[in-house]
């Protein structure tokens, strides 16, 4: 019998099947395309493909390098920030660390895919969610990058950079409110809520190194997907849709939310996408300037990669009526009043 057992493990082996992998099906698809690289171009040379395709790269490469930097500054946190010091910085109470998250936002000249990291080992590190989901919130939209290139794509309208301002960190805050109120942990991913043991020392570069590779990897793979629905659904809005919403406040304000959702620009450029709608009045430009950074597409595909899909389904629609509420409410205060 162990003889007729050794003859049976040793064929296992021989008796393999070949599975292909993702690598394979990669080198396929990389062939087919080298080969039929003529015949491909006349099949997409058609005008709605390449502006959906020119939408996709630019949301990839915007939103890139920032991503890079988010996975970096995130495994920083893990390999050299003790969890004790963060302990130390944060107030005990949620509402008060709340505060302290939004106006540390302004410090991380970033877009919303370098926070979802960050904010992701900020909770591992020990942070209170509410306060990590206000700097998620708060980073992209009030930081002295976004605020500058505001300045810069409405001269000599100040009151545009402060209404932002405002309404974004009214954002973020009144979120981590809420979260702190009535928020559970048991709608965030086990993942995410993972408590990360001190590193030893002489270990820190090997953290470091680790977890910005992990980190990116999950993150880059939503991002992608974000970029796609993005880039879909650019080619399914018609332009001329722009000319209704002169006369139309409420209604702009309603269509600019959604469009913020839907185009997906990264936070640095946003600015200048609204201030080249001439036709669309200033405050439903504001609230598409406060929404954007705070939800939308590629944003909620890498807060379901992140923090779980159950997280993203309450998180993202509640995140998306508060900013139009605080957008409004800002360019009410700031603009003078509905203009």
């Amino acid at each position: 019998m162990e003889t007729l057992s050794n003859n049976t493990a040793e064929e296992r082996p021989r008796t393999r099947r070949f599975r292909i992998s993702s690598i394979e099906i990669l080198c396929a698809v990389l062939l087919v395309a080298v080969l039929g690289q003529s015949k491909l171009q006349d099949l997409f040379d058609v005008p709605a493909l390449r502006t959906g395709s020119t939408v996709f790269v630019a949301v990839c490469v915007q939103a890139l390098p920032f991503l890079v930097l988010g996975v970096l500054i995130s495994g920083a946190i893990a390999a050299f920030v003790p969890a004790r010091a963060l302990e130390r910085v944060l107030p005990k109470k949620a509402s008060a660390a709340v505060g302290v998250a939004g106006l540390a936002g302004v410090a991380l000249p970033g877009c919303e895919c370098a926070s979802v990291p960050v904010a992701r080992r900020l909770i591992g590190q020990g942070v209170a969610p509410a306060a990590a989901l206000t700097f998620l919130l708060a980073a992209p939209a009030v930081n002295p990058v976004v605020l500058v290139a505001t300045a810069v794509a409405f001269p000599g309208r100040p009151e545009m950079v402060f209404g932002r301002f405002a309404g974004s960190l009214a954002t973020a805050m009144v979120m981590g409110w809420i979260w702190a109120r009535w928020g559970k942990l048991s709608w965030i991913t086990e993942r995410a809520l993972r408590r990360l043991p001190d590193v030893q020392p002489g270990q820190q570069w090997r953290v470091f190194a680790e977890t910005a590779r992990t980190d990116l990897v999950e993150a880059g793979g939503f991002l992608v997907l974000g970029a796609l629905i993005s880039a879909s659904l650019n080619v399914l809005v018609p332009a001329k849709w722009f000319e209704v919403l002169s006369g139309q406040v409420i209604v702009g304000v309603v269509v600019m939310a959604v469009l913020a959702v839907v185009l997906a620009l990264c936070s640095e450029a946003d600015a200048f996408v609204a201030a080249s709608l001439t036709a669309v009045p200033l405050l439903p430009k504001l609230v598409f300037l406060v929404v954007g950074p705070a939800i939308d597409v590629k944003l909620f595909a890498l807060q379901t990669g992140t923090f779980g899909r159950s997280f993203a389904a309450r998180f993202a629609p509640v995140t998306f009526v508060v900013a139009i509420a605080c957008g409004t409410i800002a360019g009410v205060i700031f603009l003078g009043g509905v203009r």
